[in-house]
């Protein structure tokens, strides 16, 4: 994110799950754009509405939305990624002030935060900047770190092109804005698209 550009800072609202009706802080920041809650709606529906258990990763994590969205509805876990400082800072009031205490607030940058390896994830959030065209290196780089099966969302502009073992789960648009659920299946090369 660039912090230099300063916009007006907003809230946004959790729509699903035990912390539904919350609302946290939009960092004053150009390119901080949330996921909006119809797009956040039918990704959770997507989804299965519940994530009870899961081990999620959201990087580019911005205002959020995404990784609390989760913690309400369930997941064990949430890494939450934000290279910009003032973001990441933003991130941990909102956790503080909500009380998701299975949120983790990683300051840093993305790829180094996928190359150190370790821990894999149940579902993954992609919605990095649209200037940086990061989606293909992104989605080269995820599979250590996911679990059998996981499901990855990837936000862009465009639709992401997502070669085999790749499989699009599902694919909607809202506005200028692609969005798109994704699996890994290197043990089923066949891009036969799985059930929900």
């Amino acid at each position: 994110m660039d912090s230099n550009k300063r916009l007006p800072r907003g809230r946004v609202r959790i729509v699903g799950g035990e912390l539904r009706g919350r609302r946290i802080d939009v960092p004053a920041l150009a390119g901080v754009r949330p996921t909006p809650d119809r797009v956040r709606e039918t990704l959770f529906n997507w989804l299965g509405q519940r994530l009870d258990g899961a081990a999620c990763l959201d990087l580019f994590a911005g205002s959020g939305a995404l990784g609390f969205e989760a913690a309400s509805r369930g997941a064990a876990r949430v890494v939450m990624v934000e290279a910009d400082r003032g973001a990441a800072a933003a991130l941990r009031r909102s956790r503080d002030q909500l009380g998701a205490a299975a949120v983790e607030i990683v300051a840093g940058d993305a790829f180094v935060y996928l190359a150190r390896g370790g821990e894999r994830f149940d579902v993954v959030f992609l919605d990095p900047p649209f200037r940086q065209n990061a989606l293909p290196a992104l989605l080269a780089a995820l599979p250590a770190r996911l679990q059998p099966g996981a499901r990855v969302y990837v936000e862009g502009a465009q639709p992401a092109v997502a070669a085999a073992p790749w499989r699009e789960l599902k694919r909607s648009r809202a506005g200028q804005v692609s969005y798109q659920l994704l699996q890994w299946s290197e043990h089923d090369p066949s891009g036969i698209p799985g059930d929900l």
